[in-house]
């Protein structure tokens, strides 16, 4: 799908309020005050799987001309299927089901035939034997093709050789609707278990399986393709030739554009942009190439912080007087949403998802079914051309899964098609908040609280607290929608803070800058800062509070408990960083040695020159100066945060003198990789910690 376009509006701030009041209301008629500790908290203890269950429906697609719709569910056999309603009758029909595989990415190739790629949720990554391959089918199950296989190929690493999953891929291109049953698909070439290489483009007849490519640029990853069809756009990824004794210089990023009438040969192509693709200088993200042969361009401009949506003419080289969308407090780096080759509004992430539409009509359409959905933000799709009067929603919020409707423009008739989660009951959901606060040094810290249910900051309740610190850390952090993770715990009876630290992205590149060489400094600080936020808003009791985290949120977690050792009661880490030096000398981990080379030593600290730096900011370094008690869980397979940093951090720990033999709980799950694909190996993680949390925090407030 392509992006919509308008001002970023305060919509998802008047939905939360909505959904706050309701919320809270339905919950404080029917609980009471529970805190860990109390026998009627002990009676009341929910189980980590009542949160984290497969989802039953899980992504729905409009035909192209509006006349059915594709279905991702769960099937009999627990496994996603495929399936396609004819949309006058709501007729179903299954065209693809497996009780070996699950339905990944699928599209469709035109109004009569999909084509999708398989995964398999249910094994964890030591045991991935299969690449996704690629598959084509008509909408009633017939022509059926396999077009990619899901072999997957050995690369030798050092003296290792490992089982390594194709990058093979299909683009989710508006060009492939022109293209009668053809895809744009990409083959990596000359790629290793760490580095992507260089790719092919191709396009790929669904119906024979024939492929034929297109002629692209060799360090080509990003194509833009005009409504003719022709390539005129290509996003490059290139490393210069380094000189004879010197360091492998810097890889570079640059938009290349082709004239119409220009020749094919690559003296053709001109650079319009280059940045930095590892730290971002020269921020520039072309988005959708317009029929009018306009670029939708997510930018810093005019020394601005923030990305804006902007145009750009690229054979005049000038930009639109205004942004199309922008906001003081976020990034916009929007989906462009089209029908046929006009362009219909901008769809982007602020502290929830909002659509700005450019075409009056789709406004009005929102504002119609916002109308009669006002507690959710509402996605709306509608046909890529032809006259059908369907309309697709999504209807999501922090305390609701996402749920599925048709609404028919001509009857006015809403359909309800399913629930990501039909057993969650949106009254029994706990809401979060988002909190502006500041860091000591006049940054400001955005955070999302949330309470369990009924309960508020007027309360003064002195909750239980866990600091949950997102992964990364140059990420989006979380936003306005429902987390199994924090329901439980906050179903538990905890109140749960999300700090979004700096270095968090989609805030701004002050916010983001002022993380380089920060691991363990000013954006520890940042955690602390929240932390004590919430004690003096009277939400948190100072007496019982955890910090938990996954990869950089479990090294956070682990810093916290050096820096603040009297601030923080215990700590959950799991797949998380102990030595920042490893980061650089592990030679089996995944990380890339471009990014080693010329990313890290900006953003982290250069291994020779700030090796101090990074030895002091390592949790190791400070290992036998922890008596907290610590759960640290960790995948045997891990290759982003490989098992040698837990199984380093644990023998530190049990050779500290002083510290309790029982206060440190270990888990390794066989197989598993950054994190528990497993869902028997997640629902058991999140119990241990949950009993963790509820015997180290669990006195009853007086």
């Amino acid at each position: 799908m392509n992006d919509d376009h308008c001002t970023a509006s305060a919509a998802p701030a008047w939905r939360r309020r909505h959904l706050l009041q309701a919320a809270g209301a339905a919950a404080a008629a029917s609980a009471a005050s529970v805190w860990p500790g109390s026998s009627a908290w002990a009676a009341e203890l929910p189980d980590a799987g009542r949160f984290i269950r497969p989802a039953q429906m899980t992504g729905a697609a409009l035909s192209p001309d509006g006349q059915r719709l594709a279905l991702r569910t769960t099937g009999p056999h627990g496994r996603w299927m495929l399936s396609v309603l004819l949309l006058d009758t709501l007729a179903p029909t299954v065209v693809y089901s497996s009780e070996g595989a699950d339905v990944g990415r699928f599209l469709w190739v035109n109004k009569e035939r999909l084509v999708f790629d398989l995964q398999d949720r249910e094994t964890p990554e030591g045991r991935q034997d299969a690449a996704p391959g690629l598959f084509a089918v008509d909408h009633d199950g017939s022509r059926f093709r396999q077009l990619v296989e899901r072999q997957r190929v050995l690369v030798r690493s050092g003296n290792e050789v490992r089982s390594l999953e194709p990058w093979n891929t299909f683009l989710l291109h508006g060009d492939t609707q022109r293209r009668g049953d053809e895809v744009l698909v990409v083959r990596p070439e000359a790629y290793t278990d760490k580095e992507l290489g260089h790719f092919k483009l191709l396009r790929l007849n669904t119906v024979t399986g024939r492929s034929r490519e297109i002629d692209s640029l060799p360090q080509a990853q990003s194509w833009w393709f005009d409504a003719a069809g022709h390539l005129r756009l290509q996003r490059t990824l290139e490393t210069p030739a380094a000189t004879s004794g010197e360091r492998a210089a810097a890889p570079r990023g640059r938009y290349l554009w082709r004239d119409l009438g220009s020749a094919s040969d690559k003296e053709a192509w001109r650079p319009i942009a280059e940045f930095n693709p590892i730290t971002g200088e020269g921020d520039f993200r072309v988005r959708h190439l317009g029929a009018d042969g306009k670029l939708y361009v997510s930018a810093r401009r005019q020394g601005a912080d923030k990305l804006a949506c902007w145009l750009l003419d690229p054979a005049s080289g000038q930009w639109s007087e205004a942004p199309l969308a922008q906001h003081a407090q976020f990034d916009i780096d929007a989906e462009v949403i089209t029908r046929q080759d006009r362009v219909l509004g901008l769809r982007f992430s602020i502290d929830a998802e909002v659509t700005q539409w450019l075409d009056a009509d789709m406004q009005a359409l929102q504002a119609q079914v916002d109308k009669v959905l006002p507690r959710t933000a509402n996605r709306l799709s509608v046909p890529w051309s032809g006259d059908a009067p369907w309309v697709l929603i999504e209807a999501s919020a922090d305390i609701q899964p996402t749920l599925y409707f048709l609404y028919n423009r001509q009857t006015r008739k809403y359909t309800r098609l399913g629930s990501e989660r039909p057993d969650v009951e949106a009254k029994q959901m706990a809401a979060m908040d988002l909190h502006r606060l500041k860091a000591r040094d006049g940054l400001e810290l955005p955070a999302w609280l949330t309470l369990p249910k009924g309960k508020s900051l007027a309360d003064k309740p002195r909750f239980p607290l866990v600091v949950l610190i997102h992964g990364g850390p140059w990420v989006r952090g979380p936003a306005w929608a429902w987390d199994p993770y924090v329901q439980f715990l906050a179903a538990r009876g905890y109140a749960v803070l999300q700090p979004q630290f700096r270095g968090t992205l989609g805030l701004g590149q002050k916010h983001e800058r002022a993380s380089w060489k920060q691991w363990g400094q000013a954006m520890q600080d940042d955690i602390s800062d929240a932390t004590r936020w919430a004690i003096e808003q009277g939400v948190a009791d100072p007496a019982r509070i955890a910090l938990m985290g996954a990869s950089y949120g479990g090294y956070s977690a682990l810093m916290g408990l050096v820096r603040e050792p009297g601030l923080y009661r215990c700590a959950v880490a799991w797949v998380g960083v102990t030595d920042l030096n490893l980061l650089y000398s592990v030679s089996w981990s995944d990380t890339s040695d471009a990014i080693k080379q010329h990313g890290m030593p900006v953003l982290l600290g250069d291994p020779v020159e700030d090796a101090a730096l990074l030895r002091a900011q390592s949790p190791l370094s400070h290992a036998a100066a922890i008596r907290h008690p610590l759960l640290l869980a960790y995948g045997e397979k891990d290759r982003r945060v490989p098992l040698i940093h837990g199984e380093a951090f644990r023998k530190a720990l049990q050779g500290a003198p002083g510290r309790a033999p029982d206060s440190l709980e270990w888990q390794v799950y066989a197989d598993e990789g950054h994190g528990w694909r497993l869902p028997a190996n997640d629902i058991d993680f999140w119990n241990r910690a949950a009993h963790f949390l509820d015997r180290h925090l669990a006195e009853v407030r007086s």
